[in-house]
């Protein structure tokens, strides 16, 4: 390192500020830190490097004795080096910014041990579990209470979960003492892992429960009432907390969630919280206007007046008539959409025909005036 260029190290400008030597530490040291590049003898290296240079860099006093002559800065064996030029602990401890090197965590220890030191302390929670069940459209529409089947993983009940054998008990773990981490030393730092031999749980099992084989934990299916509400949609999501698969060691349970698979109904189209429904209607009424009944879903019907003149396809809408709203916001209801199809006869009769053609001879329209006209512009 005696030759090196420290700025050229941490990748800034020899007049960089401060803070843009710091960010560029923060992101080489996440980059090249050797947990995040296991068995890359070059990635240490280079991480060691970033160290040593950030520690002479981010001083102000080293830095300006630095910009004077690196070898001579080097050469001179300037405290805050150790032998081969390394930085000593003594020097280290004048380093204010490992509290944020990686944005806030108290040290690498932290960074990188933390997460299996929690896995350790706190009993893992039990898997989440989705199953589907099958409601006809009344049931969905209504509201029903049902058993679904939920294949889980279920605390032995013979172990309790720990996974020893009944009258046994796991013992602490020798090789980390029950912390469930391992330190390696690495220069300046203590880094934290996962206990090769317990995996982080801080206890080992000597004699594995027969029933379980260790695990801690037995697969079954387990029956669950569940309340699907009024209103529920095809694919809606139901959860059931701490329904789910049991946790290992005493920890919570996992959730359910149940999603809704909805038979379709042959006359009701569903639409969000609406439904929609075709309802024939005779030309003579289209043309005249009528009153109307179309069928409500759930049963009974509702009544809806036709002005005369009405066109194929026109819809109307018949407020709070269409499904139950799951999410109480709005409306309680959705609304009803009644399609009109005009119904035009296959056969007319000999004085039906004589009346239609009174009829065309009376209007002399030409219906297909406009469409060509509109080609035609």
């Amino acid at each position: 390192m005696e030759t090196k260029d420290l700025y050229k190290v941490l990748e800034v400008s020899k007049g960089a500020s401060q803070d843009e030597i710091r960010r560029s530490y923060r992101r080489l040291a996440r980059k090249y830190h050797p947990d995040a590049n296991p068995g890359d003898e070059g990635a240490e290296d280079r991480f060691k490097g970033i160290q040593q240079a950030y520690e002479i860099l981010s001083n102000p006093e080293k830095r300006r004795e630095y910009d004077e002559g690196p070898r001579q800065f080097f050469g001179a064996g300037n405290a805050g080096q150790g032998a081969g030029g390394g930085t000593t602990g003594a020097d280290f401890q004048n380093f204010s910014d490992l509290s944020d090197l990686f944005g806030g965590f108290g040290n690498l220890g932290d960074v990188f041990g933390q997460a299996t030191s929690n896995r350790r302390q706190a009993s893992p929670k039990g898997e989440d579990v989705t199953v589907s069940v099958k409601l006809k459209f009344t049931e969905a529409l209504e509201g029903v209470t049902t058993r679904v089947g939920v294949p889980v993983e279920e605390a032995c009940g013979d172990c309790g979960g720990s996974g020893a054998a009944p009258g046994t008990s796991p013992r602490t773990c020798p090789q980390c003492g029950g912390r469930g981490t391992q330190s390696r030393d690495q220069g300046l730092f203590a880094l934290s892992t996962a206990c090769s031999r317990c995996g982080g749980r801080g206890s080992i099992v000597e004699t594995p429960c027969s029933r379980c084989r260790g695990a801690g934990k037995t697969r079954g299916v387990r029956q669950v009432k569940v309340r699907i509400p009024a209103g529920a949609r095809d694919g809606m999501k139901v959860r059931i907390p701490g329904r789910g698969g049991g946790g290992r060691s005493g920890g919570p349970a996992g959730d359910l969630f149940v999603v809704t698979r909805v038979e379709e109904h042959p006359v009701f189209k569903r639409k969000g919280d609406d439904f929609v429904v075709s309802v024939p209607v005779s030309f003579v009424e289209a043309a005249l206007g009528a009153e109307i009944e179309a069928p409500r879903p759930g049963g009974g019907t509702v009544r809806l007046k036709l002005p005369a003149g009405t066109q194929n396809g026109k819809q109307f809408k018949v407020r709070g008539a269409g499904a139950p709203r799951t999410r109480k916001s709005g409306p309680e209801r959705g609304d009803l959409i009644v399609r009109v199809d005009v119904v035009v006869p296959k056969k007319l009769k000999r004085r039906e025909r004589e009346i239609l053609e009174a009829l065309s001879e009376e209007r002399d329209e030409n219906v297909r005036a406009e469409l060509f006209r509109r080609v035609g512009s």
